[in-house]
């Protein structure tokens, strides 16, 4: 009998040697016990990095939604699916049990083949964290469609980029979104970013705000007439395990996004394994992780992790500012949470506020706090264990990517000791080896490298959609027999390991990963700008913000500076979206650049981080005396 949920040290050891010393045996008797197979699998693995091809439960047949929903229904068809949390408190929430969870994913499911979705076609889905957004997503799985998540607060350049790169033939919005004070015109911005894609046919409109839109005849149709009329059953259609069964797409460090694709079965048995152990979950628990679903924590910790193993998932719709500070800790008290996840920049923005906010709400119901997105620096953890926890609830601070489909490295609360800032131990199954920048692997403890699996787990991303080749060269080509994470993290005497951050061009802001150079693209458009160079820079709040050094174009000169940096700002937020907007514009007269041309970020970001007392050596810059200039006028 195979260990599906580990109550102590001792067992996940045993369990962890287990799984490392035969991960075959492993993951079977996991897939095996755990889940709803119409076929079982010829072979458990089959693996090649150097290609690289990775395939696991082979030729097995499912369907996620029939693990996620139809399988529940004899014993829990009345527990409560989705408790969906509105942006505005006075709304109330809706509790959607699993039986109306599977009537409407059914219904939906009849919508989107009516309209002539079929296996294997993308549909976009630009929705705000309503119910309909966890409904479509599983629709799509339910008739074997690929669906593509876009972040409803991209742009509509990036979102057109997302819809065009996987050819989507649908996507699915609403009239607008609600956040905080705000009103957003979602379907605004779908109009624009159509105006670029040719191959969309239908565009499915959710009723949210009840705005005004536009609506094109023979293209645009309004969701919920077509839902009155539909069938409230749906026959799964059979996938392969290895059938795609999503794409989101991650920011890179060149070039557009990627568009990372997860398939049927690993990442079922991977999301659903990772929920249960790292959230130890109980059967009548409720569950929150206040992230969206237009990221990869959204799917597999709001949809399909949580749904696999019946759980009670909180969506919820609106930020954790509005109408106050107390916000999330209001929900918290309301529906009784026991296990929530969300993200050091959240935690850091309500640290800053007065405890009062916190301590006038019950959190005694909470058993389990998590973080996610980037580390979590020591003042935000002790803040969230003592004032949030009451040194009661362990802080599992999770370490994963959007590639890995589900969480790699991190405490098992009430099973691993913590200590803060460190992600502490590989989850089961999970290989992690230190490289040094020679390509060897660093033994022992107490040292710093590169992160790299030498083994591949369940939910790992199986290829880039429509671009394999990009695939092997980001993430198996600079460690053979490697997947890189493109993280530096250190290991310390016992094991533990702490991640250090990203050794490339990627900046993590509030949690998102920003590719430095789709930002310096946008810039660049600008008609007064040469050039431009993005780096990171420490902020309370996000742990990094973005500085700029702008080189302009002579004529431009005499223009009102701070006029400037408002029109650069706004060219990125309407080419990527308001999350890359940067904190710090600085006009400089060239940038510092090696001989053959390459820009020196690593001064920049000394520069940006107000630590220059040691340059290092600059002699061999092909302009060494600009570095003098840029540190004198500094933000």
């Amino acid at each position: 009998m195979s260990n599906y949920f580990i109550k102590n040290l001792e067992e996940y050891f045993q369990v962890y040697r287990r799984s490392v010393r035969d991960p075959e045996t492993f993951w079977e008797e996991i897939a095996e016990e755990h889940f709803l197979w119409r076929k079982k699998w010829d072979k458990v693995l089959s693996w090649d990095f150097t290609k690289p091809e990775i395939r696991w439960f082979e030729n097995a047949k499912l369907n996620i939604t029939e693990n996620c929903l139809d399988r529940h229904l004899p014993i829990r068809k009345n527990k409560t699916a989705i408790i969906f949390e509105p942006n505005n408190p006075k709304e109330g929430a809706q509790y959607i049990t699993y039986k109306e969870l599977h009537e409407r994913v059914c219904k939906m499911a009849n919508v989107l083949v009516d309209k002539g979705v079929q296996k294997g076609d993308r549909v976009c889905i630009y929705l705000p964290m309503i119910p309909e957004l966890a409904v479509t997503v599983l629709a799509c799985a339910r008739i074997g469609a690929i669906h593509s998540v876009v972040f409803a607060g991209f742009s509509s350049t990036a979102l057109a980029t997302r819809i065009n790169d996987c050819d989507c033939k649908m996507v699915i919005t609403s009239d607008g979104s609600y956040r905080g004070k705000k009103q957003i015109d979602l379907k605004g911005i779908v109009d624009i970013a159509l105006e670029e894609c040719p191959g969309v046919e239908t565009v499915l409109v959710v009723k949210r705000t009840g705005t005004n839109i536009k609506m094109k005849e023979g293209r645009d149709v309004l969701l919920q007439p077509l839902l009155d009329k539909a069938d409230s059953y749906f026959e799964v259609v059979k996938m392969d395990a290895e059938d795609p069964l999503f794409i989101l797409y991650t920011s890179g460090s060149t070039g557009k996004p990627k568009g990372m694709v997860h398939s049927c079965g690993g990442y079922m048995v991977y999301t659903a394994y990772t929920f249960k152990n790292i959230f130890q979950y109980r059967e009548n628990d409720v569950y929150w992780c206040t992230a969206d679903i237009g990221w990869i924590t959204g799917h597999s910790y709001i949809v399909y992790g949580p749904l696999a193993n019946g759980a009670t998932t909180v969506m919820f719709e609106g930020v954790p500012t509005y109408p106050d500070f107390g916000r999330f800790w209001h929900i918290v008290e309301k529906h009784k949470v026991n296990q929530f996840y969300t993200a050091p920049t959240a935690i850091r923005a309500l640290a800053k506020e007065n405890y009062e906010y916190v301590e006038r709400y019950d959190l005694s119901s909470l058993k389990v706090l998590g973080t996610v997105g980037e580390p979590i620096n020591e003042d935000a953890w002790h803040w969230y264990n003592n004032v949030v926890g009451n040194d009661q609830s362990p802080i599992v601070d999770t370490w994963w990517q959007t590639e890995t489909g589900g969480i790699m490295i991190s405490p098992i609360p009430y099973v691993t000791p913590t200590i803060p800032t460190y992600a502490t131990l590989p989850f089961i199954g999970v290989q992690p080896a230190l490289m040094d920048e020679e390509g060897n692997e660093i033994k022992g403890n107490q040292v710093h490298g590169r992160l790299c699996i030498k083994f591949p787990w369940p939910g790992i991303a199986r290829t880039i959609w429509g671009n394999h080749e990009r695939y092997r060269d980001t993430y198996f080509a600079a460690y053979e027999n490697k997947y890189f994470t493109g993280d530096g993290a250190l290991r310390d005497e016992v094991g533990y390991y702490r991640i250090t951050g990203r050794v490339d061009d990627v900046i993590i802001v509030s949690g998102h990963n920003l590719g430095t150079a789709p930002i310096e693209d946008a810039i660049n458009e600008h008609h007064a700008v040469a050039e431009s160079a993005i780096v990171g820079f420490p902020h309370d709040i996000k742990g990094n913000a973005l500085y700029g050094f702008v080189i302009l174009k002579e004529e431009r000169e005499s223009r009102d500076s701070n006029e400037l940096r408002k029109e650069i700002n706004q060219q990125i937020t309407e080419q990527i979206g308001p999350i890359a907007k940067l904190d710090k514009i600085q006009f400089v007269p060239g940038l510092p650049k090696t001989r053959s041309g390459k820009i020196m970020r690593r001064i920049l970001r000394k520069i940006a981080s107000n630590d220059t007392d040691n340059m290092g050596d600059i002699s061999t810059l092909l302009n060494p005396e600009v570095v003098q200039e840029i540190m004198d006028n500094a933000l």
